[in-house]
């Protein structure tokens, strides 16, 4: 209080002269902070927003690469639309999401829940591992592991064969009818160690006296589930659902690795068109159009999520 009745019975001057001092100082840590931040904003803007910029620049020009380039406005758009391929790969990356997303989340909610309840000590930390083995190995190798895995003499139709089930023995990759489905197990095996993993860390943070509560009114393992923990987990289920969904629409290197797109366009996801389209075929416009299409998916995707994440 006497401070306070001090600084009351200040003169307006030397009011104003504490407010400036502060003003002063504060602009000054402003700049610093910024002065940091700096190389990080140049490099950000060197190689994401200038290559972002470009990108749609490009993509409303017809261009080799090399020669000169020729407006044509919206006409590659309009192109990723008429052309079945491309307009294909589109609808492929959204199968994939169910695969990628879905499929990985889901398990990796019911397996993070498991464990909380059954895997402690030295053995939980040693499931924890093991699950989020396939995180750690570059998805190029992964993409080569599971394409001898899948052969038609690989050890999936072995197993087959062993069990009686060789009718069903195929490569896998290479059929029209299990590729996509293939390359989507090699996502779930990829994806749900990182899910499982990030659901289960935010299971220690959940009050345990909700569950007491909710067994003392008979509550079973599913309502527990349904009634504290998804609730509870939205903002880690938000992060591993953009995590997913994202992977699922750039993929690339698994498909790329896999199947190179294949069998016929079956597998191809805008990833591996964009390539084809800018490096083989040389139509940077085209390339350019539907690598903008697919930032904007990501985005109308996204967002949604983020959204519904964050809401209390």
């Amino acid at each position: 209080m006497p401070s306070m009745m001090a600084s009351n019975d200040s003169p307006p001057v030397l009011v104003a002269s504490r407010q400036s001092v502060h003003q002063g100082q504060a602009r000054r840590e402003a700049l610093v902070g910024w002065l940091f931040a700096l190389p990080a904003l140049l490099v950000y803007g060197v190689f994401v927003l200038l290559p972002l910029m470009l990108t749609i620049i490009y993509s409303f020009f017809d261009w080799d690469g090399i020669g000169p380039m020729t407006w044509v406005g919206l006409d590659n758009y309009v192109t990723v639309f008429q052309v079945p391929d491309l307009l294909g790969t589109i609808i492929n990356a959204f199968w994939l999401v169910v695969w990628f997303s879905l499929i990985p989340v889901t398990l990796g909610l019911v397996t993070a829940n498991v464990m909380y309840r059954v895997a402690l000590g030295r053995f939980g930390t040693l499931a924890r591992t093991l699950l989020f083995l396939p995180q750690v190995i570059p998805l190029v190798a992964a993409g080569i592991i599971w394409g001898w895995l899948l052969s038609r003499s690989g050890l999936i139709n072995e197993m087959l064969a062993a069990l009686g089930l060789g009718a069903f023995t195929r490569a896998w990759l290479a059929d029209f009818d299990t590729a996509l489905p293939a390359v989507g197990v090699i996502g779930v095996w990829v994806l749900l160690g990182f899910c499982a993993v990030l659901l289960l860390t935010g299971m220690t943070k959940i009050d345990q006296a909700l569950y007491e509560a909710a067994r003392i009114d008979g509550a079973g393992w599913f309502r527990e589930l349904m009634t504290i923990t998804v609730p509870l987990l939205r903002y880690e289920i938000g992060v591993c659902l953009t995590v997913t969904v994202i992977a699922a629409l750039a993929a690339f290197d698994i498909v790329y690795v896999a199947t190179g797109g294949g069998p016929g366009n079956a597998t191809a996801v805008p990833g591996i068109q964009i390539y084809i389209l800018a490096f083989t075929q040389r139509e940077i416009g085209l390339a350019s159009a539907l690598a903008v299409m697919l930032m904007v998916l990501v985005v109308v995707v996204i967002l949604p999520i983020q959204r519904l994440s964050q809401e209390r």
